[in-house]
């Protein structure tokens, strides 16, 4: 290869670098997809020691509140609406086998059949439910 060759090899991966760092950092979760992980559930995501900017710069969440479980953790997916993302244990059926999408919608219901054994139309979960719990680093 020759030296301009390098040359440009170079620059791309420095200006891939800084693209690809900037798409990652625009994947940090939303509150909702960090707080709603109930706290035995979080499955790790960091390192001993990582920083709050460089754990959601890997896309995941962060919150140093509660000891002996990891801080820096992966998020719940990330569904149409912010009352939709929820565990898969907390939902609540809103349909039956076999609903579509569109009966789901016209129920006013959430609906992911990603999981199977579970139910994919479920009630959306509101943000009464979840006062008076902790919030997370994610939220401030």
């Amino acid at each position: 290869m020759g030296s301009r060759s390098v040359q440009l090899l170079a620059v791309l991966l420095v200006l891939g670098d800084k693209w690809l760092c900037s798409l990652v950092a625009a994947q940090k979760p939303s509150p909702c997809q960090c707080s709603r992980i109930a706290v035995q559930n979080r499955k790790n995501c960091g390192f001993p020691g990582i920083t709050p900017e460089t754990c959601f710069g890997m896309g995941c969440c962060f919150d140093s509140t509660v000891p002996n479980v990891p801080w820096c953790f992966h998020s719940l997916p990330k569904q149409e609406a912010e009352q939709c993302v929820m565990e898969v244990s907390a939902r609540r059926n809103c349909g039956y086998p076999g609903i579509s999408p569109q009966e789901c919608a016209s129920r006013k219901c959430c609906f992911s059949d990603t999981i199977v054994n579970v139910p994919w139309c479920f009630f959306p979960m509101s943000v009464e439910e979840h006062q008076g719990e902790p919030q997370s680093a994610a939220e401030t």
